[in-house]
């Protein structure tokens, strides 16, 4: 029997082959949507999952409180002997120096400048990695000792072994390769091409060296792995007050410590009052319910076109019943021929997605991958598709099994009150989520525009950064006169941080006017030099710049607005504020703000010093210069008082434009999603425009013959449709206004949502619902009355 119905099913989508296209497209696409929205959801949440026992493993949070609480993920050395001895929970605790510096590896020709990073001795035994040579016990024991990544160990070794070889790390030490690292999938979040141990770092850097026994020293990472059957929440309360209990000064801002789940570390990264709020979770559920939406509006979409062919199926279904065919049998039939057709759109739907994968993984910047080899995937895609033929063919099914045969042998049958509404309802729903994705979609895009066209507060045309190494550092002097007489460069300068990021993060403890119940300030401190402000196009608003010898303005800072503004101070200049370690400096100037940090947050309170470290060499580009030229003539410079390094730049423009790339993305996508929203909605439109004008042959023939014109029997089609979507425009008004304000929470500077987004979606509804109805309106318009009316 089953046979039967599939093979009736398949006669019927070839006599009816355009119906059958329409049908099966607009479904694949809504299920291709849905099928890749759901394979990135299944990817994002898979981060860190290779990791074996990946749920014991966590991350050391620190929050303290100034103007807020911060949470961030620094904190200090003399912490990890605390949890290695005093705490029976833990089983494993490494630190980390993630810094992101690139070194300089060499054997033999071969020289690589890769990212890599320096960790305690237990951080293989946290995190298992795959080795394929070596230990996780030895591997990081000894101070000379380097692991490398197998891409790491073949570009630098080839075929041969390389356990035990010599590597000279920054043309100065002598390390020996003691393991060798499966390469890290694209969903780790930790990415490095080599392991060195920290106790290398603490021999070479001076700072690394006070830093174990400094607890105001807040600049690594600490990652656990708890012993079996530990709970967190334990461990959790055990940490909670290490800080205050050991450092008196991190009680004046209430520091605690918090353990994060490695496993939710890529997906809950936003923290509001010490606690995890979300992150990049809030886009997986935003698309996640886009897929949903649009394959909601794909199966609706095939309720209506199948409904629109009800008048035609009607008399199968009278001769059938009157035959003895019982309804479950019917019902039980037009399923079937919904699961062919679905069957079909799953495959047109696979295909869809398999080629969209690669723009789509460029787009995203991930590598998600069709799993064809897994039995669970094809499982769930069974379930995928059945489910979806149920709820695409099941309303169909249920009505058409339930016409009355004696009306439908007789030619009477008419469609009941509640079949029409129903029908109705389906276009709203439909079109209230499609106007509902379009309004969403422009107000991403008009705060994505807000926040680009925002000032900046400095010139970012033609300004070049390039990192500092310690030969750069001693040598900044000669490069600065070589740059400058080279004709390409107009201003140079340094910094502790680039142009677009702030690096260090310290507090103002006591000012002009403090309130004595007042907590201190968190203020972010950038060194800089003499010729900072002129080199980044920033303006001075009160008081002088330092002079060119940081010595006499060695208790001497600058001050932005919004420092002073957290401050409270009328008048800064001259004013005597205590910051870092209860030094006293004295306010020489006040600057204007400047977006270094986050596009879309305030400016932060920054504190500008004349002394301190040194990261960053910033220029600009002489007027009328050739880009190209001038690199290449800047090259030799960097590489003569920087031989160890290559020289690498960064655009400012461009490194300001990667902190909006998430933004665009999304935009992109959702422009993507509300369009193929609209086009499935449009066939469901088609449908019902198709079973409309089916059911009003006659009448249109009848207004024909007397007299009324094409452009009347167009308005009277279409202005029913239009008054749907009219009604679809206000059931999707507060809808998209409730999950828009939410999403625009998360900015701090946002724009103010207008009726513009509501007024252009609902006009662009309008006039695509015109376009698709009238080529129904217009083909029964233009069609002779003489063929609706005659009997049969």
């Amino acid at each position: 029997m089953l046979y039967n119905y599939i093979k009736i099913a398949w006669r019927g989508l070839a006599k009816h082959r355009t119906y059958s296209l329409i049908n099966i497209s607009g479904l694949a696409v809504g299920m291709a949507v849905t099928l890749l929205i759901g394979l990135w959801i299944h990817y994002e949440f898979s981060y860190d999952r290779f990791l074996p026992d990946f749920d014991r493993i966590y991350q050391v949070k620190r929050h303290y409180t100034t103007d807020q609480i911060h949470t961030d993920n620094a904190i200090s050395l003399p912490l990890v002997d605390i949890f290695k001895q005093q705490l029976p929970g833990v089983q494993y605790a490494a630190e980390a120096d993630w810094g992101g510096t690139d070194h300089s590896l060499l054997v033999g020709d071969t020289r690589l400048y890769l990212n890599g990073t320096f960790t305690g001795p237990d951080f293989l035994n946290i995190f298992q990695l795959p080795m394929l040579q070596g230990d996780h016990q030895t591997a990081l024991l000894r101070p000379d000792a380097i692991v490398l990544t197998a891409s790491t160990a073949k570009a630098l070794f080839g075929e041969d072994d390389p356990m035990n070889r010599s590597i000279r790390f920054d043309q100065v030490h002598e390390m020996t390769v003691t393991g060798v690292l499966n390469d890290l999938p694209a969903n780790a979040t930790l990415q490095f091409n080599y392991l060195v141990p920290f106790s290398f770092l603490e021999q070479t850097q001076v700072y690394a060296k006070h830093a174990r026994t400094d607890w105001g020293s807040n600049a690594f990472r600490l990652f656990v792995r708890l012993a079996p059957e530990v709970n967190d929440e334990q461990v959790a309360a055990q940490i909670k007050h290490l800080l205050t209990e050991n450092n008196e000064k991190a009680r004046a801002t209430k520091q605690e410590l918090s353990l994060q789940a490695f496993k939710d570390r890529h997906l809950y990264d936003k923290y509001e009052n010490g606690k995890a709020v979300g992150g990049y979770i809030d886009y997986i559920y935003m698309f996640g319910l886009i897929g949903i939406l649009v394959l909601l509006i794909a199966c609706i979409n095939f309720m209506n076109l199948t409904t629109a062919r009800s008048l035609k199926k009607a008399k199968e279904v009278g001769v059938r019943k009157a035959i003895g065919s019982k309804r479950k049998q019917l019902i039980f039939q037009f399923l079937s021929e919904s699961l062919v057709y679905t069957g079909l759109s799953f495959t047109l739907a696979l295909l869809l997605t398999y080629l969209s994968l690669w723009p789509f993984n460029r787009l995203m910047g991930v590598e998600v991958l069709i799993p064809f080899e897994k039995p669970s995937f094809w499982l769930i895609m069974l379930a995928y598709l059945v489910l979806t033929a149920m709820l695409a063919g099941g309303r169909p099914a249920f009505y058409l099994s339930s016409l009355n045969a004696v009306q439908v042998l007789k030619g009477s049958m008419q469609s009941t009150r509640s079949a029409f509404w129903s029908r109705k309802a389906l276009v709203l729903v439909q079109f209230s989520c499609s106007i509902g994705l379009v309004i969403a979609t422009l107000i991403i895009y008009q705060q994505l525009q807000h926040v680009k066209n925002r000032p900046v507060g400095y010139d970012q045309h033609r300004l070049l950064v390039t990192g500092m190494s310690e030969d750069m550092i001693h040598n900044y002097p000669a490069i600065k006169k070589e740059l400058l007489n080279s004709g390409f460069v107009e201003n140079v300068t340094r910094s502790s941080s680039s142009a677009t990021d702030i690096s260090f993060f310290s507090e103002i403890s006591n000012w002009p006017g403090k309130q004595v119940d007042a907590l201190p300030l968190g203020i972010a401190a950038i060194t800089v030099s003499d010729t900072y402000f002129e080199t980044m196009g920033m303006h001075l608003k009160r008081g002088r710049n330092f002079g060119g010898h940081p010595s006499a303005d060695s208790n001497s800072v600058i001050l932005n607005e919004a420092a002073v503004q957290q401050l409270g101070i009328a008048d800064p200049v001259g004013q005597s504020i205590t910051w870092l370690d209860n030094q006293q400096v004295v306010v020489v100037g006040v600057v204007a703000d400047a977006i270094m940090e986050s596009p879309f947050q305030p400016a932060e309170p920054t504190l500008f010093a004349p002394t301190g470290f040194w990261s960053s060499v910033i220029y600009r580009l002489a007027p009328q210069t050739d880009f190209q030229d001038a690199l290449t003539h800047l090259k030799p410079i960097f590489e003569k008082y920087n031989p160890n390094y290559p020289f690498e730049y960064e655009f400012v423009d461009d490194a300001y434009a990667q902190k909006f790339h998430l933004e665009v993305t999304i935009s992109r996508l959702a422009s993507l999603f509300a369009g193929l929203a609209i086009f499935v909605s449009c066939m469901g439109l088609f449908g019902l425009a198709t079973y409309m004008t089916e059911q009003r042959r006659k009448e249109i023939g009848i207004r024909k013959v007397l007299g009324a014109t094409v452009a009347q029997l167009w308005l009277m089609l279409s202005k029913e449709f239009l008054f749907l979507v009219f009604i679809s425009c206000l059931l999707a008004t507060p809808l998209a206004l409730y999950f828009a304000q939410n999403w625009l929470q998360q900015y701090d500077y946002r724009i103010t949502i207008t009726p513009i987004s509501f007024v252009i979606a609902g006009l662009l509804a309008m006039i695509i619902t015109l376009l698709t109805v009238s080529l129904q309106a217009i083909r029964v318009g233009t069609a002779r009355p003489v063929d609706s009316l005659r009997s049969e």
